[in-house]
């Protein structure tokens, strides 16, 4: 697998992103860690929670640009704050090594009155990892999203699906999303660096 940055997303919320870029950052020595929009922040931030099942450094994780206290799609959790969420307010940062990037929700989330998740990873323009649930309905889900990121002209490196294996769903996938599913990540015990770390391999196997 190559050392690139990466935006990993998902096709919808609490789909499993923060635990695959928990998984990236255990793995690749020299990443840094940056959530644009971190909504929910009264509960704790999601860099926090990877730093805490990674055990790496604060150094090693990014300031988020919009730190929103409601557990809300970005552009309702910005909006009681008084603020409004611009893609002139997004720059790359400046950094040694790959940049892990988490979007929030899934891509079609808004971020103001007419810019979507989708709009800020086109400006990033970075390689893209889609996160998908493993169960019924995650085909839909999955093509429509790898449809929506193709029409923007992203590259999307391959599809990681979270949940108990499905054969049938992982081969519709890959079939009909001409894609790959490079990590089949079956429910977690306990969460730990070694844990993450053994993740990583298993899907660098398949990632080449």
């Amino acid at each position: 697998m190559k050392t690139m940055s990466i935006f990993v997303t998902g096709t919808d919320t609490d789909v499993g992103k923060t635990l695959v870029s928990a998984m990236l950052m255990a793995g690749l020595e020299d990443a840094h860690y940056w959530k644009p929009v971190q909504s929910g922040s009264d509960q704790g931030t999601d860099a926090q929670w990877i730093g805490q099942m990674t055990g790496l450094s604060q150094d090693r994780f990014l300031p988020e640009t919009h730190l929103l206290k409601a557990y809300l799609s970005p552009h309702a959790a910005a909006s009681p704050e008084g603020v409004r969420i611009s893609l002139d307010d997004f720059q790359i940062p400046l950094n040694n090594g790959p940049l892990i990037v988490e979007g929030a929700g899934g891509v079609m989330v808004p971020l103001n009155e007419k810019d979507l998740m989708l709009d800020l990873m086109k400006t990033l323009s970075l390689p893209v990892l889609l996160v998908a649930r493993s169960a019924l309905g995650t085909i839909n889900h999955t093509l429509l999203t790898l449809d929506a990121l193709r029409q923007q002209g992203l590259d999307v490196l391959g599809v990681v699906m979270n949940g108990p294996k499905n054969p049938s769903n992982k081969e519709a996938i890959e079939h009909y999303g001409k894609t790959r599913v490079v990590l089949e990540l079956e429910p977690i015990g306990e969460i730990n660096r070694v844990v993450l770390t053994r993740l990583f391999e298993e899907m660098k196997k398949l990632w080449i």
